[in-house]
């Protein structure tokens, strides 16, 4: 993908899956960052607090090199991984998957986990809505009012937005564009005022 694009979830989805006599009730939802994790979690424990366990894993960034798999007390290596392999098949990011089991009394073997904890956490990414999203820059531009129609003419070419406005002697706004486009816009907005613009970001 672009460096300015990631693939993740649109919304939250929930699956129930059963081996043996063990139930997988399996949890996916976009998140933004490590904060949305503990918040996620500690909501799952609370809510399904009779559980026996709550595996989980994630991946964070654009490109997925924040990520954690947790086995909460399964054997080592047997639940969090195969969940974070289901994320990664899909080539996921931002996405936070907990799979919570209720022990039904046969236990399945290390194998029989990974199998489980896999299939649960791959049969849930199949069925969710999977999105691509863009990484946008912020870029805050100051500008006389006589330069307003080419520097919007200019935004539009770009399929940039803005994202606030604000006018006193000058005109301000912050606009939002691609990262790739950044540079471009900048280069461009200087070109439409000439020169006669003030940029952050």
């Amino acid at each position: 993908m672009p460096p300015d694009e990631y693939l993740t979830i649109a919304r939250p989805i929930e699956l129930e899956t059963k081996v043996l006599s063990s139930r997988f009730l399996s949890l996916a939802l976009p998140i933004q960052g490590r904060a949305d994790v503990d918040e996620c979690l500690a909501a799952r424990r609370k809510k399904l607090h009779d559980a026996t366990h709550h595996c989980y894993a994630y991946r964070l960034g654009i490109d997925g090199n924040d990520y954690r798999a947790n086995d909460d007390g399964e054997p080592n290596g047997s639940a969090g991984k195969p969940i974070l392999a289901a994320i990664e098949k899909f080539g996921l990011t931002n996405v936070l998957v907990v799979v919570t089991r209720y022990f039904g009394g046969k236990k399945l073997g290390v194998g029989g986990l990974v199998r489980a904890y896999n299939g649960a956490a791959e049969s849930l990414l199949v069925s969710s809505e999977r999105i691509t999203k863009l990484v946008l820059a912020p870029i805050h531009a100051a500008f006389p009012h006589a330069f307003v129609g080419q520097v919007m003419h200019v935004i539009e070419g770009v399929g940039a937005k803005i994202n606030d406005t604000r006018y006193d002697e000058e005109v301000h706004l912050e606009i939002h564009v691609r990262r790739t486009l950044a540079e471009m816009l900048k280069e461009k907005l200087v070109s439409a005022t000439s020169g006669n613009v003030r940029l952050r970001g």
